[in-house]
């Protein structure tokens, strides 16, 4: 290995991945860009997936915490975090994927864009068995680096598809570590609030949707989180007022989808009725059908 500090730090987390995590990380040591690291943190998994990280050898770095903890998926990237040498930092979770060409494009991209703190591409989502289920972005996907359009819809994901200057992640912060789910959205929220965003519109990564995805898991919980996120932003951040009142909104109306699954009526009217009264035009367009409704699990 050399000596001399690579150009980026790929981090990625690993909790009881076993079954994906060597295909992610061969998708990463096949970057047709070459100048980078890759430092595997095992967060204290209880499967084969620190076996076949060190299997990797000397290709990769690989990180524990102390005693073989698991401390959540935060607390992992901020070790790696703290042990990245590059220019630039990419976090990948530990079942997606990339495109050979993804780093070449991107930092090709941050190069020519020194104002750029962080860009990502579009991808496209892929099963348990890696079968292409649609392309994430449309052709009309525009990114205008507006902390609160990332605030109110998170509508790009900081693992896996994003590419960051390392002072971009230094000057946010670490990722909360009292966060075990949708510490992905808070942390994406800060660094728009702090760099420069864009976007390349090349299928560059692949984001894997199973049945142990902590998005399938943890789709509650990842909701009533965003109320402590979205608070968090309020102090931190001169949102405009009406921000604030829409992503409540959005809220509610999310955790209205999931009481509705459950057949709780009450939270769902209750929710739902909360949802209306913070964002009336945007409900009557969901409504009308004016405007397509998402699966909260998304």
């Amino acid at each position: 290995m050399s000596h001399k500090s690579p150009t980026v730090s790929v981090v990625i987390p690993v909790y009881n991945r076993g079954k994906f995590v060597g295909e992610t990380i061969n998708s990463v040591l096949r970057q047709t860009y070459t100048d980078f690291e890759v430092l595997a943190v095992d967060d204290g998994s209880t499967d084969d997936s620190l076996a076949v990280l060190k299997s990797f050898g000397d290709r990769i770095t690989v990180l524990q915490h102390p005693n073989g903890e698991n401390r959540g998926q935060s607390a992992a990237i901020n070790l790696g975090l703290k042990h990245v040498r590059g220019r630039y930092v990419a976090v990948l979770d530990s079942d997606d994927l990339w495109m050979p060409e993804k780093l070449s494009i991107l930092i090709e991209y941050l190069e020519a864009h020194p104002d750029v703190g962080l860009v990502y591409s579009n991808g496209h989502w892929i099963d348990e068995d890696g079968n292409s289920k649609g392309v994430m972005y449309g052709s009309n996907h525009v990114e205008a680096s507006d902390p609160a359009a990332v605030l109110m819809n998170c509508y790009f994901a900081l693992p896996s598809n994003s590419i960051a200057r390392r002072e971009a992640f230094d000057k946010a912060g670490g990722f909360d570590e009292t966060l075990r789910t949708a510490q992905d959205h808070d942390m994406a929220v800060r660094v728009a609030e702090v760099a420069r965003l864009a976007y390349v519109d090349r299928v560059l990564w692949a984001y894997r949707r199973h049945s142990a995805s902590v998005s399938k898991r943890s789709g509650e919980k990842r909701w009533r989180i965003g109320f402590y996120i979205l608070e968090k932003a309020r102090r931190r951040y001169p949102y405009p007022a009406h921000v604030i009142r829409k992503r409540k909104a959005v809220l509610h109306f999310r955790l209205g989808q999931l009481a509705k699954e459950r057949g709780a009526w009450l939270k769902f009217f209750w929710h739902m009725s909360l949802a209306g009264l913070l964002d009336p035009p945007r409900a009557v367009g969901v409504l009308t059908r004016q405007e397509a409704v998402s699966s909260p699990h998304s």
